[in-house]
Formats: structure tokens, sequence, C-alpha cells
């Protein structure tokens, strides 16, 4: 059976793990045993007193045996550590050797336990120095300016395990330290019935949908949640990129469509005619200017397409949310061989062809007049 410290090495040899700690943090000497121990962000390594009911205690010092980590039982004076930190958390905790090993590590994960963790208790769980979201964001200032910074919040971040709800904080397979693939992870959460965002409306079960509906959305059948909507916080409605107009009628301003417009060209709202730009037309006439290009109650995109999936292909709505009271307004629409039609529901039943009969010059009828 080999030895923690054996696994360590071996595993170093395959991913550079162990060359890390080894050449870089080689065990200590005499003289580096003596050093003390790197502080904690908001207190020292000290025990915290039992009256202050600190709510996690690591078991050696909770039993008292204190020479497991330091030279001496003695706890009034157990003497330095018997070895770098690091190198003495990895041989009881020698599960997390193959975790530091994956593709992608956690920084302060290799270099010092004690970053995140106090050896001895804390009023935190798991014995995290801090509360979880406060120290993560502690280092990383950029997520920790943009979630303060945020009109919009993402409420993974602020309940539960915070940012282990979607980040592993040693080590993952995935890039950014993600638990599972971005996808995954999204739907993993919105997958559900009863999910509320902030404000307490309930959001769609993503998972049930997709199922239901296998027209998708460039970036949903990518799989690429991101190409639309900012994981951490933003400024914009359901945590967009960019602007989208968020009501069933909106005047047409070509920057409250920017989220759209980063994919599909403006030309096809802002074109009256086209023959080219979208089979929404009748004839030359473009449907989607008619619909959106107006200065007042412009119909937005949300009006008759389903941004994630739908039963009908260009993400055609069966019904669209309507007002504040939840009502579904059915679209009705058909598609035809050469276009489509819409029932009455926002107006009476028109149909459109966007076949272009070609002109017929007039026939010339030779007669046998004389000329004058």
């Amino acid at each position: 059976m080999h030895s923690p410290l054996h696994q360590l090495k071996r595993l170093g040899t395959v991913a550079g793990l162990g060359l890390f700690l080894f050449n870089v943090m080689p065990l200590a000497s005499a003289a580096d045993a003596a050093t003390p121990i790197p502080k904690m962000r908001k207190n020292d390594v000290t025990p915290i007193p039992d009256y202050m009911k600190p709510v996690s205690a690591h078991a050696p010092f909770q039993d008292g045996d204190c020479s497991l980590c330091h030279q001496r039982k003695d706890a009034k004076d157990p003497g330095p550590i018997n070895k770098q930190i690091n190198l003495l958390c990895l041989d009881c905790h020698d599960d997390f050797v193959k975790i530091l090993a994956r593709k992608s590590s956690h920084e302060p994960a290799r270099i010092n336990c004690v970053s995140c963790h106090s050896p001895h208790n804390s009023m935190y769980p798991h014995l995290l120095v801090e509360d979880p979201g406060t120290l993560c964001l502690s280092c990383h200032t950029s997520i920790s300016n943009l979630v303060a910074n945020a009109s919009v919040k993402h409420d993974a971040l602020t309940t539960g395990a915070k940012c282990a709800n979607c980040h592993n904080p040693h080590g993952a397979n995935v890039q950014h330290l993600l638990n599972k693939l971005p996808y995954d992870l999204c739907v993993g959460c919105h997958g559900v019935d009863g999910v509320k965002d902030h404000d307490g409306k309930t959001l769609t079960n993503m998972k049930q949908l997709l199922a239901d509906n296998l027209h998708q959305h460039g970036p949903v059948e990518s799989k690429d949640c991101s190409a639309c909507h900012l994981p951490h916080g933003g400024d914009h409605f359901r945590l967009l990129t960019k602007d989208y107009p968020a009501t069933f009628y909106s005047p047409y301003d070509p920057k409250l469509y920017d989220l759209c417009f980063d994919c599909h060209e403006e030309s096809m709202v802002k074109d009256a005619k086209t023959t080219t730009l979208t089979k929404f037309r009748n004839g030359d006439q473009n449907l989607h200017f008619v619909h959106v290009n107006k200065d007042e109650r412009g119909r937005t995109c949300r009006a008759c397409h389903e941004v994630h999936a739908s039963k009908q292909p260009h993400q055609i709505r069966d019904a669209v949310p309507y007002g504040h009271t939840g009502y579904l307004l059915k679209v009705n629409f058909t598609k035809t061989d050469t276009g489509g039609q819409c029932a009455e529901t926002c107006h009476v039943t028109r149909s459109y062809t966007n076949v272009i009969v070609p002109l017929i010059p007039p026939t010339v009828v030779a007669t046998n007049a004389p000329a004058k």
C-alpha cells in the first residue's frame, strides 16, 4: 500500500503536481519549520476560543492530538509543524491529491491550504476562514466589482454553496474550475419547476421546454448559454449580455435590439422591401419591417418568437405571455409551402406568400391594317 506522499510523487510525475510541490515547495528544513504559518485573511491561525462557539473544528485539534501536525502533542507548546503545510494536509486528505491533479487546479489550493482553511477551528463550515462568497470574491476582485455594481443579480452567487454552486474550489476537469460543462450547470438549476428570480417571478423549466420543443435557437442548440446570458450579474433583463426588449410592444429603436443584431442583420427589420433578407414577406414586402419598425407599439421579437425553443421552425411561438396577468395569447401561425398564415388573435386572419410572380410583358397584337 503506497503512502499518500508516495502517491503524490507518482501523480506529480504524470500531472506535474508533484514536480510543483516538491521543487517549488520542498519539504521544510529545520529552519523552515520554525517559520510561522501564513496569516489568514480575517484572523491568524490561532484557535478560536470555545466561548465563541466555532462552527467547525479540525478533528486532530478537537481531539487534542497536536502531534499529528506539530512536533509535540502539548497544546500549550506544540512546536513548529512537521512538514510544509500542503504536504501535511495531504498526508490525511489524500483524496485531494487526484483532485489537485485535474486539468485545472485552483492556485491557492496548490500553494497553501491555509489560504482558505483554518487548521484548527472556524466560525464557518469546512474550516473556511470566511463566508464562502466573501472568501472567493476577496481574491477575484473583477467578479466582486461586477457583482457589487450589477443591477440584475444571479442568485446562484448568494444562495446555497454560493460560488461553489458552479465552481470546484480545488480542481476540475472543465475550464474555470466549473463543476460541469456550462450548459449542464445552467440546465441543472433551471431545469426544475418552481425556480424564481430575485424578484420572485417563476422562471421557465428549461429542461422541460427543450424536451417538448425540438426546434432550438442556434445558441441553445450549440449549448452556449453565455452567448446571450452573463453568469455572475449584469445590467440587462434576465442577465442578458446586451439590450433586448422585455415587453410585447415597443417603439423601434435599434439599440433595444443590440443582442439580436449580434447575429441577425439589422436590415431584416430596417428595410421595407426585400427578396432576400427574410422569407417572412408578402412578395417583396418585408413583414418583419411591418411588425417591428413602428414609432409606437411595434411588436418586439418576443411577440412571435420563443427565444429558446419551439414546436415550429424559426422559434415561432404557439402562444405568447401578454400583459401582467400571465395570459397566453395564441399566435395561431400555420406554415404553408409558399409562406404562412396567422389566424385571428392580433389581427384578422391574414396569409402571405414569399413567391414573387414575374411580370409578363403585354402581348403585341399584329394587325393587317395598311400603314397611313
